[in-house]
């Protein structure tokens, strides 16, 4: 960062009022462990973040402090994602993911890249996708894993989201991984079992990484462990961003990507 030294001067002398910060969440640490520790070192309650990771997960988070920061956490939410994922064929889970219990267990037929290139070119493009059961999407004010958790299975209707590109390759019989990049309130969980149904074995996630969320990357972000450590708020400082030019990049990559809302005056 080009100024480490007088945000750090700043975050000590308590004249922070707002920012925005990159963090690379470790796994089997959740979204909102990053939140408080981030809450701590900076002393303030007004800290959230532009989209959730699941603890068994890792990558980019984008965490706003500050009142000015978390009211602007939908204009960080909208941009495109891009994530690397690690899939286990033949066999599928209650959570899609390595959290659940085995449901189904079916042997992989023997694939060809040829055979995953025109299985993931099916998957590019507009469509509709329902929330699974054990997501964070909301039913009467709580999350649907709420009622998961207690055996309910809540059905949500499903939403339009966009998968822009897809490619991935198989690293054993079993085990394929991608690389994604779509639109916001797209389940890679889903994908990946409606992926392993199409190869006809069935599939869930074992790992899953976001690189990227808008105009932003994990490159740029501080190592969540590094929060943890006694010398955490420098670390923190290393990557914080004002709200206002955290609002000026995501308000970039939207215009790039969209060059006719430039026009129109969106």
């Amino acid at each position: 960062m080009k100024n480490e030294t007088g945000s750090l001067f700043a975050l000590k002398e308590q004249k922070f009022t707002a920012g925005v910060f990159l963090v690379d969440k470790p796994v089997d640490f959740s979204s909102f462990a990053m939140v408080r520790r981030v809450r701590k070192l900076l002393g303030i309650k007004k800290v959230g973040h532009a989209g959730t990771l699941d603890p068994f997960a890792s990558g980019l988070l984008i965490i706003c402090a500050g009142r000015p920061a978390t009211r602007n956490i939908e204009r960080f939410m909208v941009g495109r994602k891009t994530y690397e994922a690690t899939l286990q064929l033949g066999v599928e889970t209650t959570t899609q993911d390595p959290e659940g219990d085995v449901t189904a267990t079916c042997a992989v037929p023997e694939l060809s890249q040829v055979d995953v290139d025109e299985c993931l070119r099916t998957f590019i493009g507009p469509q509709m996708q329902a929330p699974p059961a054990f997501s964070a999407a909301k039913h009467k004010g709580k999350p649907l894993y709420h009622y998961a958790r207690k055996g309910i299975v809540i059905t949500k209707p499903p939403k339009p989201i966009e998968i822009y590109s897809l490619i991935g390759s198989l690293h054993a019989q079993d085990c394929l991984k991608i690389e994604v990049t779509c639109s916001r309130g797209t389940y890679i969980r889903v994908l990946a079992e409606d992926i392993g149904r199409f190869l006809g074995c069935g599939a869930h996630l074992t790992a899953l990484r976001r690189t990227v969320s808008g105009p932003f990357r994990v490159e740029q972000g501080v190592c969540g462990t590094d929060l943890v450590e006694e010398n955490g708020l420098h670390s923190l400082a290393s990557t914080m961003l004002s709200v206002e030019t955290a609002i000026e990049k995501s308000e970039q990559e939207y215009h790039k990507l969209h060059p006719c809302a430039l026009h129109s005056g969106e």
